[in-house]
């Protein structure tokens, strides 16, 4: 009976402890592991919250940019984290519902092994081409796919990225066949298409609004349900003639499974801040990020997302028999 007490005593002691810990959170820096090599869409994005979240909870939020393996490098760090909060995940759709159906002997179940803090933005894939491959319209570039195919190469993120994936179903809905060409994370992608090492990119607007506004890309056309007054020079895919092609990305961030609940409530509540802040609202506006309205904001609404998503995607990837190297 003494050791039973005893026991009893000691798990109340415990979780005690636990609660303290999480009504103290967070007392030293946080890292928000995002899955891609620095300089892309998902890490411009992970930066600008991260700071504001950082000022809410007046501890900085250091990015950490784990990029190959198909995102998997990053989501297995987080998903075998220690659930205390001070490694989360900024992640997308790509590395978030995508990947696992493309990578399912990595194990990993964004539902199972994550619990989700909430959505941060959904931008809408921009296909761009560079300046030296002398294409001008979306037209012209789906005929030098239809004719010359084997020659044109789109650069992705990486296998299992958003890019990769919108790049396969672009090249799907126009019955068309391009090389894929993968890299660590869509800042390497993006740097040999202003480069003209690779043909084309198809990316978020955050990364692709100031390159085509800088002239050092060509972009296409935009998926958007209307032109973006960010370029109003850029046709919808609609209006250039392939309106089967929609794919909008949205962004979130997760932390690993068995988080204690008043963690996630803190870091709830200061990304919450963070979307309110006039700063972060300005800078997404700027590059055609749109933030959740308050009803889809939080953790709840989040892990509904991705858990339509996952098997969504997966049936998605076999329509278009979309596979890896």
């Amino acid at each position: 009976m003494k050791k039973i007490i005893l026991a009893a005593l000691s798990a109340g002691m415990i979780g005690h402890g636990a609660d303290a810990a999480a009504q103290s959170y967070p007392t030293r820096a946080i890292s928000m592991v995002v899955p891609y090599a620095a300089g892309g869409s998902t890490d411009g994005l992970a930066r600008i919250v991260a700071q504001a979240m950082g000022e809410n909870l007046g501890q900085t939020v250091v990015v950490e940019n784990l990029g190959g393996g198909g995102t998997m490098i990053g989501n297995q760090r987080v998903a075998r984290a220690e659930p205390d909060g001070y490694t989360i995940t900024f992640g997308n759709m790509g590395s978030l519902a995508i990947a696992p159906s493309l990578y399912p002997k990595s194990k990993f179940d964004p539902r199972r092994d994550l619990t989700a803090i909430g959505l941060v933005a959904t931008v809408p894939m921009v296909l761009s081409v560079s300046k030296k491959s002398g294409i001008t319209t979306l037209s012209d570039f789906v005929a030098r796919l239809q004719k010359h195919g084997a020659d044109v190469n789109f650069g992705n993120a990486g296998n299992g990225s958003t890019s990769h994936i919108s790049a396969a179903y672009f090249m799907h809905v126009t019955k068309t066949q391009g090389m894929q060409i993968p890299y660590r994370g869509a800042g390497p992608a993006i740097a040999d298409l202003m480069a003209g090492t690779v043909d084309a990119v198809i990316d978020q607007t955050v990364t692709m609004i100031p390159l085509h506004e800088g002239q050092r890309v060509t972009a296409l056309a935009v998926a958007s349900a209307s032109r973006l007054p960010q370029i109003p020079d850029v046709p919808t895919f609609a209006e250039a003639g392939v309106p089967q092609f929609n794919m909008s990305v949205w962004n979130g961030i997760a932390a690993p499974a068995g988080t204690p609940p008043a963690v996630i409530a803190r870091l709830e509540q200061a990304l919450a801040s963070a979307l309110k802040s006039p700063g972060v609202r300005a800078s997404l506006d700027k590059l055609a990020a749109q933030a959740p309205d308050e009803k889809d904001q939080g953790g709840a609404a989040f892990q509904a997302l991705i858990a339509r998503d996952v098997p969504r995607f997966a049936g998605l990837i076999k329509e278009a028999n979309i596979t890896v190297n």
